[in-house]
């Protein structure tokens, strides 16, 4: 029974959530729905991360065992087909060895969040990024995040509903980065780790919008951090402006491109 690799781009917004879910639309569920065309009796698939209802995905990772060999770009065509009109594509599939787990293996997960500061509201982009209609100071927003980086206990920045056992994590990249955009400044917090915490890149992008935004000052953010009390954090930032962004693995088995034939 060969295994599949599957590189998942989505727009969140009319999910529930990754995870499938009996009453509620999820992309997992999409994607076995997509797969059942395919073949009977296709084992539930895994996925280097359940993402929330309303979060988005350019690099979402799942593994899937099939009965019959496919080639990874009939597979990732057939796939699409069926999934139309759901907003949920295969970019990529790879065959990967039996042991070869899309949550177990992965090194390193990458999320971006977007955040635009504009008074209008959004059109083009309305679900796709957080829109604030204040201003917003970058500098003291990066200075706040640098006592983020780290292995630390990130209890105040986890959800009370984390099912983790232990709220220690290492964040390796927490980057903050400006950019024009129509009518306002987009603002972009890229964040890496192995893993983390639910909710956690949500909570710390609403605490530092509250940086930016002249409400805290740098260090109440590490003070936050240091009283490891969810009631000390600020405000969690929607799921609107988030992005599973990359997922490393080493090997990548995307490192192939796809045949176009």
């Amino acid at each position: 029974m060969p295994r599949y690799a599957l590189k998942i781009e989505y727009h969140g917004g009319p999910f529930s959530g990754w995870q499938r879910q009996a009453e509620h639309p999820s992309v997992q569920g999409a994607v076995e729905a997509a797969l059942a065309r395919l073949e009977a009796d296709v084992p539930s698939i895994a996925a280097a991360g359940r993402t929330d209802a309303g979060v988005h995905a350019w690099g979402q990772v799942a593994h899937c065992d099939l009965a019959r060999d496919w080639s990874p770009f009939r597979l990732s065509e057939a796939l699409n087909y069926h999934l139309k009109p759901d907003p949920v594509a295969i970019v990529a599939a790879a065959e990967v060895p039996d042991d070869w787990h899309a949550r177990f293996s992965a090194k390193e997960r990458r999320y971006i969040y977007r955040l635009v500061s504009r008074r209008a509201p959004l059109t083009h982009e309305a679900g796709l990024l957080w829109r604030i209609g204040h201003r917003l100071q970058l500098a003291p927003m990066q200075q706040a995040a640098r006592d983020l980086l780290g292995r630390h206990d990130f209890t105040t920045f986890r959800s009370t509903m984390c099912q983790a056992e232990s709220a220690v994590r290492t964040l390796d990249k927490l980057e903050i980065t400006e950019h024009q955009a129509p009518g306002g400044t987009e603002f972009r917090f890229d964040v890496r780790a192995r893993s983390f915490l639910h909710n956690q890149v949500r909570s710390l992008v609403g605490t530092l919008e509250r940086v930016g935004a002249g409400a805290w000052a740098p260090r109440d953010v590490k003070t936050a951090l240091d009283a490891a009390d969810r009631a000390a954090c600020g405000p969690v930032a929607p799921p609107d402006g988030l992005y599973l962004s990359h997922v490393t693995y080493q090997p990548d088995p995307f490192d192939i491109s796809p045949t176009m034939t």
